[in-house]
């Protein structure tokens, strides 16, 4: 009995078993599996593991008793509350310049600019590179439900390639949906394993555009070997699809204020990163000029994430507001529903938090690191699996991503790791990819907005996926040999 309440591996064991089966068999919602599985985890983990815990991450002695000494229900709700002030105005301002980017049709200005860019011939180029950088601040339905519909029309015009263009934006919207904040998987993924969200957001670019592009050269293959001709889909038929998007191109925004929710933020952000590597986290040296100074407290104030998101939120706001012409009432209630969509990702997320919080305080980090301490890149292929098994069992990214990295996030400040704990943070994305089947949503989304068959979808969407995490996970355990960031 002992044994199984401090071996950090039984309870991290029960913990996966109860999130898994409770999403699996019992059906429940995952932010009720998720919180389940963090209160049985904080029951079974004793008192002095979670005091070893605090003193490891610097707490006093005073301080870790008194954390050691909590209810069970007492660390699960300050998890839960702490992740909360992390992500949870960051996920709402993305949803809400998610929503507006699709409302005002600067989201179908991104995709035709590019369509336009690359040519007809080019056409599923122009949307795997769409549906990847739309994907970003737009939820994973969303981008579906957006680009489906014009794919079908491109599709029918060209008399081909349908089963290609589905995949291109079943793809692109998969990989920015697990490696690029500010989406909600790799949001918290950045702040768990203690990495730069500028830092997350340039390296699961680059790594997204690689990996995309392995996926893009499968999807070709697919579809010269399994071709597919265009379908009705349940809820429309073909004059419906072809009326999709009539809006002249004129009447959309134009591209420079489509991109700029999303550009401002970015480079904001980007520039805080900059700016805490070159001064170490402190706004300028005394010998700085005053005008140095100031423009670096300018940078670091605009640069916090929750203050950048706002910015993009409002400019995204402002466009609506000028090309919808929308009262503020409309607005008003615009925001409620974008709010609304955002609060049940930010309890999942928030349950997730405290379901890793509680798998730390058991001290598995520490005893994965004592297993690998003699060949430490194994840590990143580790990474990889972990998040892919639990992926494949319940069927959700973004289960997975919280899990994985709850497992593994005492790793980027409690071991010496030879490469930056982007390496390990990327690798969680990457695994959170495989393998998607009948237990996703995400598959079923894809299976009725496309009619595609069941088993067209699992011979096409899924291996796609798999080609492109393994290949992000090449890439990755390549740039952690050669460029370890250390």
């Amino acid at each position: 009995m002992m044994l199984f309440i401090t071996e950090p591996a039984v309870i991290l064991f029960v913990g996966i078993i109860i999130v898994a089966g409770g999403i699996i068999w019992l059906k429940l919602q995952p932010f009720l599996a998720l919180l389940l599985g963090a209160l049985v985890v904080a029951i079974m983990t004793p008192a002095s593991a979670v005091e070893q815990y605090a003193l490891s991450k610097g707490a006093t002695v005073a301080s870790a008793l008194q954390q050691a000494n909590r209810s069970a229900g007492e660390r699960v709700a300050l998890e839960f509350g702490n992740t909360c002030s992390k992500i949870g105005i960051i996920i709402a301002m993305a949803a809400i310049i998610g929503k507006c980017l699709l409302e005002s049709g600067g989201a179908e200005r991104i995709v035709r600019s590019v369509l336009r860019l690359t040519g007809l011939k080019k056409a599923p180029v122009a949307f795997i590179i769409s549906s990847f950088f739309v994907g970003i601040p737009v939820f994973f339905d969303a981008v579906i439900l957006l680009m489906t519909p014009l794919g079908k029309t491109i599709s029918i015009r060209m008399g081909k390639n349908y089963l290609l263009f589905i995949l291109a934006i079943a793809g692109g919207a998969a990989m920015a949906n697990s490696l690029v904040p500010p989406a909600p998987g790799p949001l918290f993924l950045a702040g768990e394993m203690h990495i730069a969200m500028g830092t997350m957001m340039i390296a699961g670019i680059i790594l997204g555009l690689f990996t995309i592009t392995a996926g893009y050269y499968y999807a070709v293959w697919v579809n010269k070997k399994w071709p597919v001709e265009v379908r009705d889909s349940i809820d429309a038929k073909l004059e419906d699809i072809r009326s999709v998007s009539l809006q002249e191109t004129k009447q959309l925004p134009p591209l420079w204020l489509s991109l700029l929710p999303l550009l401002i933020p970015l480079v904001f952000i980007c520039a805080d990163t900059a700016l805490h590597s070159i001064h170490g986290g402190k706004t300028a040296t005394v010998s700085s000029s005053l005008f140095v100074q100031k423009l670096a407290a300018v940078i670091k104030f605009l640069g916090d994430r929750n203050i950048a998101l706002v910015i993009g939120a409002l400019i995204a706001l402002l466009i609506l507001r000028v090309h919808k012409k929308e009262s503020r009432a409309g607005l008003s209630a615009f925001v409620q529903g974008a709010v609304i969509s955002a609060g049940g990702i930010i309890l999942i997320i928030a349950a997730g938090g405290a379901f890793g919080g509680m798998l730390q305080q058991t001290g598995i980090s520490q005893r994965i690191a004592l297993w690998t301490k003699d060949y430490q890149m194994a840590l990143i292929p580790m990474a990889f699996f972990i998040t892919a098994i639990v992926r494949t069992a319940q069927g959700s990214a973004t289960v997975a991503l919280i899990t994985a990295s709850g497992i593994l996030s005492g790793l980027t400040h409690n071991t010496d790791l030879p490469y930056h704990p982007l390496y390990l943070g990327l690798a969680i994305g990457c695994g959170s990819k495989l393998i998607p089947w009948m237990n996703d949503a995400g598959f079923w989304l894809i299976c009725k907005m496309s009619n595609l068959t069941e088993r067209e979808t699992l011979r096409a969407f899924a291996p796609m996926l798999l080609v492109m995490g393994l290949a992000g996970l090449i890439l990755i355990m390549i740039a952690a040999k050669l460029l370890p960031l250390v």
